[in-house]
């Protein structure tokens, strides 16, 4: 299946488990199996400045973090879960027109140890760098822990 696909699909699957993102203007998602680029609309997302509301930009970018896990995963043919464990916010610039989270995964040798982890103790943390990016400028960066965890049959 194509990436373009595999990103239509499962931006309709997320559409269905977190119900607060369909009141957000995502867009179509880009991921090429390396990088995942959310993007969306800022007017569903701004705030009393008319800036982009940091709540939202908070969420769109810990989401862009579980999601390319989440990818990752099925890729890997797992169906686990996946949560956020801690993270940490840096806003730069305001957000004043349409935005995306970026994140890619991690090198291979990180990977790997992430892969035996999973497979050997159904549990594995990621650390992922998101950025919300805005017109090439980076205007928040989220520094996050991420925990993958077998689900329990």
């Amino acid at each position: 299946m194509s990436k373009e696909k595999v990103s239509q699909e499962f931006l309709e699957w997320l559409r269905g488990q977190i119900p607060l993102i369909n009141h957000m203007g995502f867009t179509p998602l880009q991921w090429d199996g390396k990088t995942l680029q959310m993007g969306a609309e800022l007017e569903p997302n701004v705030n009393d400045k008319g800036t982009g509301f940091g709540g939202s930009l908070a969420t769109v970018a810990t989401l862009c973090g579980w999601s390319i896990i989440t990818l990752y995963l099925r890729e890997q043919g797992r169906d686990d879960d996946v949560v956020i464990r801690d993270s940490h916010l840096e806003y730069f610039l305001p957000v004043t027109s349409d935005f995306s989270a970026v994140t890619s995964l991690p090198d291979e040798p990180t990977l790997t140890v992430f892969d035996q982890k999973m497979s050997e103790k159904g549990r594995a943390r990621m650390d992922l760098v998101i950025e919300i990016e805005q017109d090439g400028k980076t205007a928040l960066r989220l520094s996050g822990s991420y925990v993958a965890l077998e689900k329990r049959r």
